[in-house]
C-alpha cells in the first residue's frame, strides 16, 4: 500500500519550511519511526518520520524547495516485497554504465568529449597544450582542469630536452604559453537559510525600532575563579555536571532583575509589561546560525540546575532538536562571545526583550586593589538596553550589581 509522506503541520506562526535534507535515496529501505526528511524553518527545525515499514518509492520534492503544511513530499510503499525490488533495474543500468565509460575510455579525449567541458577546453588553448598528450582522471577518463594543470607544471619543472633548440620557435610563437596561470577565483551562491533570514529580519528589526545603547563595566573574576577550583570535583561529583561560569552570571542577573524590574520589562505597544517571573535567554552558537533557547523559571534553579539546563539546551541546538517552547518567551538575554576569544562587544537585542548581557573573554591583566597593582583574570561587560524603557541610571547600576555580585559570590547565597 503506497502511503503519501505529508509536511506535518507547522509551529505557530510559521507558514513554511524549506525541504533541508533527504536522509534516504527513492527505493531505499525503511524502518517505521526512521527520520526520512529534515524540514527547515525560521526558527526549528522538523523531523519527518517514516509512519511504516517499507520502501520509500518516491521523492516528490527535492531538497532547497518551500513546502506548506499538508504538501505532499514522498510516497512510502508499505511492506518490503515488489516495492523493495523496484530500484534493481537501475542498479544493473548503474552497474553497465561504468563498462560503457571503460569501452569508451579511449575517445574521451577527443575533442568531441572535450568540447563538452569549456573550462578545459580554455585552459588547453591557454597553455597551448594538445589532450591527446594527457591522461585523464575524470569520469570515463576525460579530462579534468586539475589534470592539464598538473601537466602543464610538470612540464614547467621537468628538465629540458635535448632537442630543446629546436623547440625554440614554436614557445615564441605560442604566447599564452608564457603567461603566469592563476588560481581559480570561483564564486559559491546558495540561498540564504530560513534561520538565518530570519535572524537577519530580527536584527534589523531591532535596529530600526528599539533606541539601543551600551553600557560597560569590567569584573575581577578572582574570587568566582577560586570558589570553582576548590569545589571542582565535588561540585561535579555531587551533580553530575561541571560548575561553569554561566551559572554564576545567571544567577548574578537574576538578583540585578529583582532590583531593576524595568531591564527584566517589554514594550507592547504603548504598555510596558513587567514580567515576574525570569526566563532567561542563552545564546547558543551552532552551525545554522545563531540561537537563544530559553531556561524556564531561572530564579528558582540552583548552579547545578542552570547548569544542566544550559548544557541540555545546547545539546538540543546542536543537534537541531529545539521545539518552539524552548525558543520563546525570554525576558532577558545573556550572550557569551568570551568563548570565541571576544575582548569586547556590543549585543543587540532580542526582541521583544528590554536588556542583553554580553559576557567576554577572562583575561589576565594588572589592576589596582587596595593600593597595589596586582594581576587578576579579567572581563569586560556590556549591557546593551532599549532607551526608550531603561534609563542610564538604571542600566549602569544593573550593570554594577552584577559586578559587586560576581567579585563577592557569597553575596549570591545571601540575596545582598
Amino acid at each position: 500500500m503506497s502511503i503519501e509522506i505529508k509536511v506535518p503541520n507547522l509551529p505557530e506562526s510559521v507558514s513554511e519550511a524549506t525541504v533541508a535534507t533527504w536522509h534516504i535515496k527513492a527505493g531505499d529501505k525503511v524502518s517505521r519511526e526512521q527520520n526520512l526528511v529534515d524540514l527547515e524553518t525560521d526558527k526549528v527545525m522538523l523531523e519527518v518520520p517514516a509512519t511504516a515499514d517499507g520502501v520509500l518509492k518516491e521523492i516528490r520534492i527535492q531538497a532547497g524547495t518551500t513546502v506548506k503544511a499538508g504538501d505532499i513530499i514522498g510516497v512510502l510503499e508499505e511492506g518490503s516485497g515488489a516495492a523493495a525490488a523496484a530500484p534493481a533495474p537501475a542498479a544493473k543500468a548503474e552497474a553497465a554504465a561504468p563498462a560503457t565509460a571503460t569501452a569508451t575510455a579511449a575517445p574521451a579525449k577527443t575533442a568531441e568529449d572535450d568540447a563538452q567541458s569549456p573550462a578545459v577546453r580554455k585552459l588547453l588553448t591557454e597553455l597551448g597544450l594538445s589532450a591527446g598528450a594527457i591522461s585523464g582522471s575524470g569520469k570515463g577518463g576525460r579530462l579534468t582542469k586539475e589534470d592539464v594543470q598538473a601537466y602543464a607544471d610538470k612540464q614547467k619543472s621537468a628538465p629540458a630536452p635535448a632537442p630543446a633548440p629546436k623547440a625554440e620557435a614554436p614557445k615564441a610563437a605560442a604566447a599564452p604559453a608564457a603567461k603566469p596561470v592563476l588560481g581559480a577565483r570561483t564564486e559559491q551562491r546558495v540561498p540564504m537559510t530560513r534561520i538565518r533570514a530570519r535572524i537577519a529580519e530580527r536584527l534589523v528589526e531591532a535596529q530600526a525600532t528599539a533606541a539601543m545603547l551600551t553600557t560597560f563595566n569590567e569584573v575581577d573574576l578572582k574570587a568566582v575563579s577560586e570558589l570553582r577550583a576548590k569545589y571542582k570535583e565535588p561540585f561535579e561529583k555531587a551533580h553530575g555536571i561541571k560548575l561553569g561560569f554561566m551559572s554564576f552570571f545567571v544567577r548574578a542577573s537574576i538578583e540585578a532583575l529583582k532590583k531593576y524590574p524595568a531591564v527584566n520589562a517589554s514594550i507592547d505597544g504603548s504598555d510596558v509589561v513587567y514580567h515576574a517571573y525570569y526566563d532567561i535567554g542563552v545564546a547558543v552558537s551552532t552551525e545554522r546560525g545563531l540561537v537563544v533557547p530559553t531556561l524556564r523559571d531561572a530564579d528558582g534553579l540552583s548552579l547545578a540546575d542552570v547548569e544542566k539546563g544550559i548544557a541540555e539546551l545546547g545539546v538540543k541546538a546542536r543537534n537541531n532538536k529545539l521545539t518552539m517552547e524552548d525558543l520563546t518567551g525570554g525576558t532577558f538575554s545573556i550572550t557569551n562571545g568570551g568563548v570565541f576569544g571576544s575582548m569586547l562587544s556590543t549585543p543587540i537585542l532580542n526582541p521583544p526583550q528590554a536588556a542583553i548581557l554580553g559576557m567576554h573573554g577572562i583575561f589576565d591583566r594588572p589592576v589596582v586593589v587596595g593600593g597595589q597593582i596586582v594581576v587578576r583574570p579579567m572581563m569586560y561587560l556590556a549591557l546593551t538596553y532599549d532607551h526608550r524603557l531603561i534609563d542610564g541610571r538604571e542600566a549602569v547600576l544593573f550593570l554594577k550589581t552584577i559586578k559587586e555580585l560576581l567579585e563577592d559570590p557569597a553575596r549570591l547565597l545571601l540575596q545582598l
